[in-house]
């Protein structure tokens, strides 16, 4: 199990802002309804957000990249998948493949379920933080002590 911290890409601020702009209805919608704003099980999400991660090691090269929504506490990644990921799988793929090499879990929703089974896709959210709950090691004290 590997340690490691990411940093806010700064070089991407003005892309990832620009993507935050110009956001997917789906992203308005997740965000809006269900992410913003501690919405999500009290957990804090950021959206449009530019990760840089150091280098594992030697050969395999850090990352740089923007992810749709991530919760840093639980290394969860949610990516909405709209029409052009329909020609990108194999991409997406790589990407999903070395984000996991960082301990990240990445959760692909399409466009479609966040319009139309908005429901759904809460209940696929919520099961995902539970799972990852129970890696999260327990702090000596709890919340607000």
């Amino acid at each position: 199990m590997h340690k490691m911290n990411f940093h806010y890409n700064k070089k991407l601020k003005p892309l990832a802002r620009q993507l935050r702009n110009n956001s997917t209805f789906g992203e308005v919608i997740l965000w809006s309804k269900v992410l913003r704003a501690k919405r999500m099980l009290g957990y804090q999400f950021n959206r449009q957000f530019a990760i840089q991660i150091p280098p594992l090691q030697r050969g395999l090269g850090g990352l740089n990249i923007i992810v749709d929504f991530i919760c840093r506490k639980l290394k969860l990644i949610i990516e909405i998948d709209g029409y052009s990921h329909n020609f990108k799988y194999e991409e997406d793929k790589v990407r999903d493949e070395k984000l996991s090499k960082y301990e990240y879990n990445v959760l692909r929703i399409t466009e479609h379920e966040v319009k139309y089974e908005l429901d759904n896709v809460i209940r696929t959210i919520e099961n995902r933080i539970h799972e990852l709950e129970q890696s999260i090691p327990p702090t000596p004290f709890g919340k607000g002590e």
